[in-house]
């Protein structure tokens, strides 16, 4: 009876209605923050049993129930981006995702940009399932000038208040598709959160402040081509305006190896380190559902104390060879048990998944390059076959696309629908348009000198050219030289030709046509009509060169010095061929 009596007044004081009150003093508040992030549908474990929500549902209740007993309660939060990568969710609008995360007993996220995939209305339909608020400070309706969603949450954690913010990268609408955009302004993270937080302290005073951000986390705020991250937005923001930032979006394990500098090649099961910035803790647990971040605070007269933090591998796997030569997949630690009631939730829509799309529909003799890790960084075997299709649909000349519309590999043998669309997940469609030589000289300018290492870096067919860093040269179309008075068609997709990752606009030129053909059909169509595919066919052979810009400097300076003085250059050596990039060296722990 005492016992039934404990378990029904612990429930009902994590359940109670927040209420305006300050914390005690010499009191000790015990609460844990657990997380996840970039989710990408992976409400399912993959072929080797890693990761699924209903393993993630077995370890946060264990560790829920670990907390409550030590006389603690738990916040489960994520980073966002719970839409797009894995086909059975992507049909099915991640409603499986969402009503799995009720069951694990999610208290809130960050909307993602790749909330943004899909039309609003789609969002709009996920909040319903959702039986946790969507949160974002910074995403407005440009015709209101009102926010779209809830900025912040309030919870009561065993008599202490914490309030939740939500922020989002500013980046969405530049790598989004625009055409889901044409009301929705995204204003600064940072400035946002500065607003609301002021706001927090003065009508609500909670002893808490954490924001759950979609906005990547950049080793010492150097952020690249990519907008200000989570590092960046804890050094603006004044000291002591946030507790915590629960982030994703740059999809790392943030366990730091040193000041400013992340672990590269973290091991599961490892001890993790998290980031702090500006007396801000900084988390993120990569990605898929791999990990669950757990954080352990204690709060003691005003002061919040990190007495712990680990990520909890969600049955990660890794190759051991056996002695015959043989591999076999072996935990990194112990294994996980499935939840059955998660299961009983999530089978019947990973069947109506499987049924559409386990269905062979060609087969390749050897694997098609599409990671992350390359199609942001150099010319890949599985954009150039993307591209192929998109030339053969529309009959023309060449095509481009940006790298990070290419979502996976495939490898060698039999092909399904699944892995097309796993391969391109976001459902843009074809387009093409016709221009003059001197303008694709211009639009090539502009795209093959788009940052490395982000997914506006460019991918091409049957174009040959070098880039400066600011110009383009020696440009080969369909191994002709360009020709500034003949007309070309481009095809491309609609993300990229309405401006998606700042690619110049090209819809409204006379010449454009929209197919209304969806990629992954295009995709689908030509590995269909085109199988067995030879890789080799597809296999890039250094068709585009990048020269650095100041190299090409060099060469004109050393050029103009020729011309005023030829004796001289007579006695000098020959200048050195111009440098060529070199892609940085890449960080295996990002996906």
């Amino acid at each position: 009876m005492k016992r039934s009596f404990a378990s029904v007044l612990t429930v009902a004081l994590l359940s109670t209605p927040l209420m305006a009150q300050a914390w005690v003093k010499d009191r000790t508040y015990k609460f844990t923050v657990l997380h996840t992030n970039d989710h990408h549908g992976r409400f399912w474990n993959n072929e080797q049993g890693e990761y699924g929500l209903a393993a993630q549902k077995t370890m946060m209740d264990q560790i829920r129930y670990d907390v409550q007993a030590h006389g603690g309660a738990v916040l489960i939060l994520s980073g966002g981006d719970i839409n797009t990568g894995v086909p059975e969710s992507d049909l099915q609008d991640a409603e499986p995702d969402f009503r799995g995360m009720n069951l694990i007993g999610y208290d809130a996220m960050a909307i993602g940009n790749h909330e943004f995939d899909n039309p609003l209305s789609v969002l709009r339909q996920q909040q319903k399932w959702a039986k946790f608020p969507l949160l974002s400070a910074n995403i407005y309706q440009k015709s209101t000038g009102k926010r779209l969603f809830q900025p912040y949450a309030l919870f009561n954690r065993m008599g202490l208040k914490i309030a939740v913010i939500g922020l989002t990268t500013d980046d969405t609408a530049k790598i989004g598709n625009p055409e889901n955009f044409t009301d929705i302004l995204f204003h600064k993270p940072a400035t946002e959160a500065k607003a609301v937080v002021e706001q927090l302290r003065a009508k609500e005073k909670p002893d808490v402040i954490i924001a759950a951000t979609h906005m990547g986390h950049y080793d010492n705020g150097h952020h690249g081509s990519n907008a200000p991250g989570d590092v960046e937005m804890a050094r603006e923001l004044p000291a002591g305006y946030l507790d915590m930032i629960v982030g994703g979006h740059s999809q790392d394990p943030v366990c730091m190896a040193k000041e400013n500098v992340k672990q590269a090649d973290y091991v599961p099961g490892t001890p993790c380190t998290p980031d702090r910035q500006n007396g801000t803790w900084i988390v993120q647990a990569h990605e898929w559902g791999k990990y669950i971040g757990r954080a352990d605070f204690t709060f003691l007269n005003g002061k919040l104390t990190l007495d712990h933090y680990e990520l909890v591998p969600i049955n990660l796997k890794h190759k051991v060879k056996n002695a015959d030569g043989s591999t076999t997949w072996v935990n990194y630690t112990p294994e996980i048990a499935k939840n059955p009631a998660m299961q009983k939730l999530l089978t019947p829509f990973q069947k109506k998944g499987e049924a559409q799309l386990g269905v062979k529909i060609g087969s390749v003799n050897g694997r098609l390059e599409g990671d992350r890790s390359k199609v942001r960084f150099v010319q890949t075997s599985m954009a150039r076959l993307i591209l192929e299709g998109q030339i053969e649909r529309t009959k023309a000349d060449f095509a481009i696309m940006s790298g990070g519309g290419v979502r996976d590999s495939i490898e060698g043998g039999a092909i399904t629908y699944k892995d097309v669309l796993k391969v391109q997940p976001f459902g843009n469609t074809l387009v093409y348009v016709d221009m003059k030589g001197s303008e694709v000289e211009k639009y090539l300018a502009v795209v093959a000198n788009k940052q490395v290492d982000s997914g506006a870096y460019a991918q091409f067919a049957r174009v040959s050219l070098t880039a400066d860093g600011t110009g383009v040269s020696n440009i080969l179309i369909n191994g002709k030289p360009l020709e500034a008075d003949k007309t070309y068609r481009m095809a491309t997709l609609s993300f990229n030709a309405t401006g998606g990752d700042g690619y110049p606009l090209v819809d409204k030129l006379p010449g454009y046509v929209n197919t209304g053909f969806v990629d992954a059909e295009v995709l689908k169509q030509y590995i269909q009509s085109h199988s067995p595919l030879d890789v080799a066919k597809y296999q890039p052979a250094g068709e585009i060169v990048y020269q650095k810009a100041e190299a090409k400097a060099e060469a004109k300076a050393e050029a103009k010095s020729e011309e005023k003085a030829p004796e001289k250059a007579a006695e000098s050596e020959k200048p050195a061929d111009p440098k060529q990039w070199r892609p940085a060296k890449l960080d295996t722990a990002k996906q």
